[in-house]
């Protein structure tokens, strides 16, 4: 058998191995979103001590994403995304543990913080397989993360409804989590820094390709802040419906962004990057126009559906583009997921702010505002355009040598 054959089958694993450890990071994300009214009477902390606990993730994510890229170089990227996935699943069980607002938030600060630097570890090994493969597949990498995320949710529903204490929930879903994504680790590339190649600097900030790059993350991951936490509000404060349809429009938003990120790579493929996301940002607007707009639930839930279509592959795109903007693409990759991490941060508590001031009319006219952002600066992603080679004729055993 041909070195460049095997080397085919060896990028094929890591593309399905990788894409396991996107599922893997979801489901802790969908477990623990379940179990939060748990957390906050489990620790006793009100709504807005609550609010305040929810806003370390981000912090502790912002704060380690930067170290990512010298992990990855110190201990190779198979080694380093073991490493930081386990890390991440095994998180999972701090909060539930947590007493009270301090060590609440000093769990959530853990929490965040190991999710973002296994979200960059993953993400840069991602693009390294898309590179290698020579066609997209970053939006369906980001699509099984939403199915993780989903499957997570509906077992931490499940145990919920039966009234199962959370701390036992999570130290289960943790184990299962951890053996999963640990042995999926076996089969991602195992890319090693060359031998004269100076390791990254601890921390640094992000690049200027990574800052134009994030600014458009930025708009998408607000509008699917937005969405998210505000879609059943929208429903039931403005246009008076059931609690039922307001959840089941949360519900349908959440599943149109998996299935466009899952069946988003052929369009990246046939358009390319830059037109795919001009593409978006129009649908987007459309359904943001039509949630302001629109005076019936019926449209208004098209509008939310639109608006799913339209963000969900712009993040994967993104991230795909930074690895591809400079030298270094860990450091890239964790300037424009520090800038998303950021405005999903910002976006929830903004919305709220601007209702308060005025209406959710005008909170959704904002959201419809940095969708247009989305068509207008597409032209920063043409990095992701570029001609890439399809897998390499070397043998697999020659390490790649970027980090």
């Amino acid at each position: 058998m041909s070195a460049v054959v095997c080397e085919r089958r060896q990028v094929r694993r890591a593309r399905y191995a990788v894409a396991a450890v996107f599922a893997v990071h979801g489901a802790v994300t969908g477990s623990f979103a379940t179990r939060v009214p748990w957390i906050q009477d489990h620790a006793g902390v009100g709504a807005g001590q609550l609010g305040l606990a929810l806003a370390f993730p981000a912090l502790g994510a912002s704060l380690a994403m930067p170290l990512a890229g010298g992990i990855s170089h110190r201990f190779g990227a198979r080694n380093a995304l073991r490493g930081l996935i386990a890390l991440w699943t095994l998180a999972l069980v701090l909060p539930s543990l947590a007493p009270n607002l301090l060590t609440l938030c000093l769990a959530l600060f853990v929490y965040g913080g190991t999710a973002g630097m296994a979200d960059v570890a993953m993400n840069a090994l991602g693009v390294e397989v898309e590179n290698r493969l020579g066609r997209s597949i970053m939006s369906g990498l980001h699509g099984m993360w939403s199915a993780g995320a989903l499957i997570g949710s509906a077992a931490g529903t499940l145990a919920a409804h039966l009234g199962a204490d959370a701390r036992l929930h999570h130290v289960l879903a943790a184990a299962v989590l951890t053996v999963v994504g640990v042995g999926a680790c076996a089969w991602v590339l195992d890319l090693q820094p060359a031998e004269d190649e100076e390791p990254p600097p601890r921390f640094a900030l992000p690049p200027r390709s990574a800052l134009l790059i994030g600014a458009i993350g930025f708009c998408a991951v607000f509008a699917e802040g937005a969405s998210l936490d505000w879609s059943a509000v929208y429903l039931r404060d403005r246009l008076g419906t059931s609690a039922a349809l307001a959840a089941a429009c949360t519900t349908g938003f959440t599943l149109t962004m998996a299935v466009a990120r899952i069946a988003g790579d052929r369009v990246v493929d046939r358009f390319g990057s830059v037109r795919t996301v001009r593409a978006s940002g129009a649908l987007a607007v459309l359904g943001g126009l039509l949630i302001v707009a629109g005076g019936r639930p019926a449209v208004a839930m098209t509008g939310f559906a639109l608006m799913g279509l339209g963000i969900a592959v712009v993040v994967p795109l993104c991230f795909a583009a930074a690895g591809r903007s400079g030298p270094n693409p860990s450091q890239a990759i964790a300037g424009v997921a520090t800038i998303t991490y950021t405005s999903g941060l910002v976006a929830p508590s903004a919305i709220g702010g601007l209702a308060q001031a005025t209406s959710l009319v005008v909170s959704f006219g904002l959201v419809t505002v940095l969708a247009c952002g989305l068509a207008a600066f597409a032209g920063v992603l043409r990095a992701g355009d570029r001609d890439r080679p399809k897998v390499s004729p070397r043998p697999a055993a020659v390490p790649d040598p970027r980090p």
